[in-house]
């Protein structure tokens, strides 16, 4: 087996780029839950208009909802065509987007910078992307 057909048997096997994408923001996001613990560099830079408040426990909390989001999303990647755990990663995509866009416009703590257009724009495209498709993927047991 090749390496990449390796690869490929652990992607979803939903069909369309939805399932994949969901898959691919977890994996990221894993990566950054993770340097929440290790550097407060990356955390300060979303947080670019108050960095001083950005303490190691801030950015381990951060860290940890961040890894809880990466669960919901990788489980919803594999199991897209359950209605529930497909709502549930659209909530969680809509909390981020609450999140990033009151520390942005409420807070003052976040710069419209690439800090946060990151995180606006994944969310953003996630949850318009998941509101368009959820009949189609919500549906596809019925179509089996």
């Amino acid at each position: 087996m090749s390496l990449i057909d390796t690869i490929t048997s652990h992607l979803p096997t939903a069909p369309g780029l939805l399932p994949k994408w969901l898959f691919f923001i977890s994996v990221v996001s894993i990566f950054n839950s993770a340097q929440t613990y290790i550097n407060l560099e990356l955390t300060k830079q979303v947080y670019g208009n108050k960095p001083q408040e950005v303490s190691h426990l801030s950015a381990r909390t951060f860290g940890t909802w961040t890894l809880i989001s990466a669960i919901i999303r990788y489980f919803a990647a594999f199991h897209i065509d359950d209605v529930n755990v497909y709502n549930i990663c659209i909530a969680s995509y809509c909390v981020a987007l609450w999140h990033f866009g009151s520390e942005w416009l409420f807070y003052r703590t976040c710069r419209f910078d690439r800090g946060l257009f990151g995180p606006l724009i994944v969310s953003t495209i996630s949850i318009s992307w998941m509101i368009s498709q959820k009949d189609f993927y919500t549906g596809l047991i019925a179509q089996i």
